[in-house]
């Protein structure tokens, strides 16, 4: 892939630019800098479109900082040394450091959030098992609500209940029989 070079017109020698340079039009001042720019970028990048990118930026900030007013003495030390900065800053961006995964790649992520219907599902699901979980024993809803609600382990378990290790797995598992027989009653799969 080719990219068309900006023109570069021949410069008398000794024809640096002075204080007054304000008098030369931006286009006279691409002419006679961006090839120059642009090289300085595709010597730090060796990619064609993003030394032609970060040389329009350059220019870009030129123009804008011409608008405001601002006097540059010397543009083309002012170019190239805001182009060396965009380089810089171009090296130290997140997107230059983790790059972009291929449309494929992009197209399988799936979202962090369920989409409505599947939202919806889970919300009646949980309603289904709160209601079952009513109607049964205190004990039963604590330990369950501990373990899977509140994702307490066995040992966090032995020391809230007050009982051992072999009681809160003979408690819970006999409550998670019992919610399972209440969940098929009610036609709910249990999972």
């Amino acid at each position: 892939m080719s990219v068309p070079l900006p023109k570069l017109e021949q410069m008398p020698p000794g024809a640096e630019l002075s204080a007054d340079c304000e008098s030369v039009d931006f286009e006279t001042l691409y002419e006679r800098h961006s090839r120059e720019v642009w090289a300085m970028c595709y010597a730090r990048w060796m990619n064609a479109d993003l030394a032609l990118d970060i040389t329009q930026e350059a220019f870009l900030r030129l123009w804008k900082k011409r608008e405001e007013g601002e006097v540059i003495g010397n543009p083309r030390a002012w170019l190239l040394r805001v182009a060396r900065n965009l380089c810089e800053d171009q090296a130290k961006s997140a997107f230059h450091r983790h790059g972009t995964q291929t449309q494929q790649t992009m197209n399988g992520l799936t979202a962090r959030h369920d989409d409505p219907l599947e939202q919806l599902a889970r919300q009646e699901t949980h309603a289904q098992l709160r209601a079952v979980l009513q109607e049964m024993s205190q004990a039963d809803r604590e330990i369950l609500t501990l373990r899977y609600a509140l994702d307490h382990d066995t040992p966090a378990l032995v020391e809230i209940l007050g009982i051992n290790a072999t009681a809160v797995h003979m408690r819970l598992s006999r409550a998670r029989q019992r919610l399972a027989e209440r969940l098929k009653a009610r036609g709910i799969e249990a999972p």
